[in-house]
């Protein structure tokens, strides 16, 4: 049976970069929102995890961001995993509760923002390219395995690239959109 399968590479080259675009939403320009905590994982009990499940992140005012540990013991992991993600976010310890007050967006901050936006694309444009090399060797184990012919090969291998220039060139949008945004441009 044929390993290579174009659906499943389209669906998979798809949501990465549906996750890139979940990733940009939480790079807010101002405004406080329970998405720009969603990348944070956090190193607790032995293991990473995402601070949505060690905490729960609420925006109770418009410039500021709670997040409520569920355990005493790990609130210094999920405040060295905050002060670390390049937010440019200082969480304020109040017992088991942060305070996560959200800067002015300074000029500085604006590019801080857009390069983390472009480091969150360069993600994708790798998640993607992984995707088109995983198809690739599929054709090729198909080709090694009688299942289809070179020029069959050929032909599926140029389809990938375009679906694959397609998905990065999504991708790349989505993210110069968000840095247009962030700029204020």
């Amino acid at each position: 049976m044929a390993k290579y399968d174009k659906a499943d590479l389209e669906r998979r080259m798809k949501g990465a970069v549906e996750a890139l675009k979940h990733d940009l939403s939480g790079l807010r320009t101002g405004r406080a929102n329970t998405a720009l905590l969603d990348p944070i994982m956090v190193e607790v009990y032995g293991q990473r995890m995402p601070l949505n499940q060690v905490a729960t992140v609420s925006a109770p005012e418009p410039r500021l961001l709670s997040v409520q540990v569920w355990d005493k013991s790990t609130v210094g992991p999920v405040e060295k995993a905050i002060r670390s993600a390049g937010l440019g976010l200082n969480p304020i310890n109040d017992g088991t509760t942060l305070r996560l007050p959200i800067p002015d967006l300074t000029e500085e901050r604006r590019k801080e923002l857009a390069k983390l936006a472009s480091q969150y694309a360069e993600k994708a444009r790798i998640a993607i390219r992984n995707v088109r090399r995983d198809g690739m060797e599929a054709l090729k184990a198909d080709e090694a395995k009688k299942e289809i012919s070179e020029d069959d090969r050929k032909r599926a291998e140029t389809d990938v690239q375009k679906l694959t220039d397609e998905i990065i060139k999504a991708a790349d949008e989505a993210a110069s959109e968000k840095e247009k945004e962030i700029l204020g441009k």
